[in-house]
């Protein structure tokens, strides 16, 4: 017993003298701003903090869901059907099966997958599923339909995802009037004339 606290006393001892592995290293009041916020946004930067709220972005590729205007309007077109699963890292929304009363043998699954963040034609990858089962529902068939409710719903959620982002748009100017204009790339700025 006594030799166990021998060794976390001298282990404890180790750690607390500035010879030990945690030895403090000379810094220069040089290296950090004098402005809170500005050493602040230097540790974050650097990674030597954390926020609770707010804060930058992840890492991913894909921004935050609720301002993402083609996650929301998938989510909205697919409101009327039960979902299994919506993965926002993946980019995929799954549905239960679903079926109306005037067919009860026939019920349909979609699953939407997001392949970018624009909004354009070939951003969703829309699979219907069909399963027809038999009058004692003991046989089910489930097949793949390519037919036109794929398109109508790929449509209604690009159409939705542009409405959206017209709005954030438009609401972004009323909030932000200035003109803020954006570093131009190296092939926009004008070239220089050469002196003979």
């Amino acid at each position: 017993m006594k030799l166990f606290l021998l060794i976390i006393l001298t282990t404890s001892l180790f750690f607390q003298n500035a010879c030990g592995p945690l030895k403090y290293k000379k810094v220069s009041a040089k290296d950090f701003p004098p402005d809170p916020q500005s050493r602040i946004k230097k540790n974050m930067e650097e990674g030597r903090g954390f926020r609770i709220l707010g804060g930058n972005k992840g890492s991913g590729t894909f921004e935050f869901a609720s301002s993402n205007p083609l996650w929301k309007a998938t989510l909205d077109t697919l409101d009327f059907i039960p979902l299994v699963s919506a993965n926002y890292s993946g980019g995929i929304i799954i549905t239960d099966w679903y079926g109306e009363n005037n067919s009860p043998n026939e019920s349909i699954k979609i699953t939407v997958r997001m392949l970018t963040n624009e909004i354009r034609s070939d951003a969703l990858d829309v699979k219907v599923f069909l399963k027809t089962c038999s009058q004692n529902s003991n046989n089910c068939t489930i097949s793949q339909k390519n037919n036109n409710l794929t398109t109508e719903l790929k449509f209604n959620i690009l159409k939705r995802a542009s409405r959206y982002e017209k709005e954030r748009l438009t609401k972004y100017k009323k909030e932000n009037p200035y003109n803020v204009s954006t570093p131009r790339k190296e092939k926009d700025k004008p070239k220089k004339k050469k002196k003979d």
